[in-house]
């Protein structure tokens, strides 16, 4: 049996992430794929527990020690429950988040990139998606993409601050010039339909 293939979906706030998974997915649905869709946090019963401990409290519930301990345990459990057995059957895997966002979001302040990979070494065994995908967008309409979604309220990460947004893409964007091989920017401005055709084309190489 083929072993599948996994892809990760990353990006700020507003992206169209979530939007682009589904729409993604059901493209891939059409070309006769078993496709799993899941998330970060999240995408386990144990990951989903810890998820709601993350995003919910107020901004100082967790210190970045502790944040980044439960985001690694959460994604260990993620990994060894749900996408490895989904690949290992053949499915395509498709993660909202995964490790480059925890990079992004908690190794550039208190801890670094390197604690980070050492956590996922750790958790995970340094398990990597087959490709991720890097949805950029300007800031301007990023932030109005999540004031539409979310209205006044967004989880305890959301709600951060502008320079700390800031600062997650341009960690995004230094991850996608570092690792071009496996990390891949996709322009999400447009319509939805075209978002989803360069996905596709980000892709190309690895459809069967």
């Amino acid at each position: 049996m083929t072993r599948g293939r996994f892809i990760s979906l990353e990006g700020g706030e507003g992206a169209g992430k979530s939007t682009q998974l589904r729409a993604l997915a059901a493209a891939l649905r059409a070309r006769g794929l078993e496709v799993v869709e899941t998330r970060e946090p999240g995408g386990s019963e144990g990951a989903e527990a810890i998820r709601n401990l993350l995003l919910t409290g107020g901004a100082d519930r967790w210190s970045p020690r502790a944040e980044a301990l439960l985001f690694a345990a959460a994604r260990a459990d993620h990994v060894e429950r749900t996408i490895r057995p989904a690949l290992d059957r053949g499915a395509w895997v498709l993660s909202d988040r995964f490790l480059d966002s925890s990079r992004a979001y908690q190794g550039m302040g208190e801890l670094t990139d390197s604690d980070i990979l050492t956590l996922h070494r750790i958790g995970s065994a340094g398990f990597l998606p087959d490709r991720t995908l890097f949805l950029t967008l300007p800031e301007t309409e990023a932030t109005a993409r999540a004031r539409t979604r979310d209205g006044e309220t967004s989880d305890r990460i959301g709600g951060r601050d502008r320079a700390f947004h800031q600062r997650v893409a341009e960690a995004f964007s230094r991850f996608a010039a570092q690792e071009a091989e496996r990390v891949y920017s996709v322009d999400a401005s447009g319509t939805a339909e075209a978002v989803t055709e360069r996905l596709l084309i980000s892709l190309h190489d690895l459809l069967p």
